[in-house]
C-alpha cells in the first residue's frame, strides 16, 4: 500500500533542476489534518509550482535558447504544463468524488517531464 499524498508533499520533475512541494487547496478534504490531494490537484502554478529550470528540448523556451547557443543545451525557467490528472491514483479511496492521490502516482508535463512524488507529506495514512 502506498502513502496518501497531502499538502507539502515533495515532488520532482524528471527535467526539472530542483524539487518542489505539492500545493493543495483546503477544500474540506482531510484525512491527515492537512489538506489531502486527489488526482485533480494537477493545476500548473496552483498545485504544481516551477521546478527551477527546465532541461527539456520539447519546451519551446529551452529549444529557442539552445538554438541561439548553437546547440549547447541551455536550461530555461520551468513553467509546468500539466493538462491531464495524476495517474493512477487510489482506485478505492475517493476525496471530493475523485480518486485520492498516493505516492505511486505520476503526472505528465506537456514538455515531456514525468512528475513523481518523492515524499507524501505524511506517513500515517496508507491508501491502495
Amino acid at each position: 500500500m502506498g502513502q496518501h499524498a497531502c499538502m507539502g508533499a515533495m515532488i520532482k520533475c524528471s527535467f526539472g533542476a530542483a524539487p518542489g512541494a505539492l500545493m493543495v487547496l483546503p477544500l474540506n478534504r482531510t484525512l491527515t489534518g492537512v489538506p489531502d490531494a486527489n488526482i485533480m490537484d494537477n493545476k500548473p502554478m496552483v498545485n504544481i509550482l516551477p521546478f527551477g529550470t527546465c532541461m527539456s528540448l520539447a519546451n519551446p523556451m529551452v529549444a529557442a535558447a539552445t538554438a541561439a547557443a548553437l546547440g549547447v543545451l541551455t536550461p530555461m525557467p520551468c513553467i509546468p504544463m500539466t493538462m491531464a490528472p495524476w495517474v493512477p491514483g487510489s482506485p478505492t479511496v475517493l476525496l471530493g468524488n475523485m480518486p485520492a492521490l498516493n505516492d505511486a502516482s505520476k503526472l505528465i508535463c506537456a514538455w515531456g517531464g514525468v512528475i513523481a512524488i518523492n515524499a507524501p507529506g505524511q506517513f500515517t495514512v496508507a491508501v491502495p
